[in-house]
């Protein structure tokens, strides 16, 4: 298989994150729940987890780097900390549902930072005019439909100074672009183990600067005794146990990146997704979503005017070439864009494709958009 959809989910990962898994497995119990070796030995692990966290987004505190469930679920407890009933939040026109649909279940109001796409300045002009206005600001680091690279630190910079609290939803550059917490000091930042950071489905991390509340309430081997939460990090928001199989993955895969470095994984995947896009300009009918000033990760979207998106992604599948079409979960990219009637067909890229793919996916896709258009003359 190719698999071009590391946008939704890496499943090309280091060989030692299933090696991790499968001895966290069989040797580790759960932290906090014990004085025993196995217990100690998850405890140490699930610590030196956070300790790569800091490590990669120049952090220095370890006990603020919370494990969630997903993006969704750190996002959830970012946005909920910070945001209350009837608040005015500014958000990009290329917001996921996680952003959007959590600010709407709160009841606050959402008002958009509309700009051209992979356009910088007008971006950071968009949210210029607004931030003085709101109570808050959450913005995804890179559009996970386009691969727009907004302009992040400019933004939080913008909100340091108007004194905004600043929501960075890094689902789709952690791992990829390198975040530097010194220099960007946003309140939360909120992340996926399963994308660019080569962990497992069922991992998430939240970087805590601001204070955060609980979302869920239970036990955490920790204050026994009173029946609130404990008030500190990472207890207050780690209510249960642990998936310190899913952490002992996700460790190893922040030591991939680690060592591999994100901005050399990005310049990588970037690369990947010219060779693409410069492959597919020249298909007639095709219209092809390319940055030509570097501010697109590696993520193409593309669609045709008159072969409909689920129909190419099919035929994509039936070549063993993973992508994937339709909303991507970010109808306001869509509108933003002008592609909310007809989705886009989304190809994304990883450490793990090789040029060789990409150009044989390009290839097996001209030659399904010239067997569809035989059909319907």
């Amino acid at each position: 298989m190719i698999y071009l959809d590391s946008a939704a989910t890496s499943l090309l990962k280091p060989k030692s994150v299933g090696i991790a898994m499968h001895n966290a497995l069989q040797t580790m119990a759960s932290p906090g729940r014990g004085s025993h070796i196995a217990a100690m030995r998850a405890a140490d692990r699930v610590y030196e987890c956070r300790e790569l966290a800091c490590s990669l987004f120049n952090y220095e505190k370890p006990e603020r780097i919370v494990f969630t469930l997903n993006a969704s679920h750190a996002l959830n407890i970012a946005i909920r900390s910070t945001v209350k009933s009837g608040d005015t939040v500014c958000v990009s026109g290329y917001e996921h549902n996680s952003v959007t649909r959590t600010l709407k279940g709160i009841g606050a109001k959402i008002v958009v930072a509309k700009s051209e796409l992979f356009d910088t300045q007008d971006t950071i002009d968009a949210f210029k005019k607004l931030i003085p206005h709101v109570d808050a600001v959450v913005c995804n680091h890179v559009s996970n439909v386009f691969g727009f690279i907004l302009p992040v630190y400019e933004i939080a910079e913008l909100c340091q100074r108007n004194n905004v609290p600043f929501i960075l939803d890094a689902s789709q550059s952690a791992g990829i672009i390198d975040i530097d917490m010194q220099k960007l000091k946003a309140s939360f930042v909120a992340m996926p183990g399963h994308k660019g950071l080569l962990g497992p489905q069922g991992t998430g991390l939240l970087v805590c600067n601001a204070e955060p509340k609980p979302l869920l309430f239970g036990g955490t081997g920790s204050d026994s005794l009173i029946q609130g939460m404990p008030e500190y990090l990472p207890d207050i928001c780690e209510a249960g146990t642990h998936n310190v199989v899913g952490i002992a993955g996700l460790a190893e895969g922040i030591k991939y990146v680690i060592k591999t470095k994100p901005s050399h994984i990005g310049r990588y995947e970037q690369a990947l997704c010219s060779v693409m896009a410069e492959s597919l300009k020249s298909v007639e009918g095709l219209e092809v979503f390319a940055s030509n000033n570097g501010t697109q990760a590696g993520v193409l979207s593309v669609r045709h005017e008159s072969i409909n998106v689920e129909t190419l992604c099919e035929k994509l599948g039936a070549r063993q070439i993973a992508a994937r079409c339709g909303l991507h979960c970010s109808p306001f990219a869509h509108q933003t864009v002008g592609t909310i009637d007809t989705g886009t067909l989304r190809f994304s890229f990883s450490p793990f494709v090789t040029k060789k793919q990409v150009i044989g996916a390009c290839n097996a896709f001209k030659n399904i958009l010239i067997s569809e258009k035989l059909m319907n003359m």
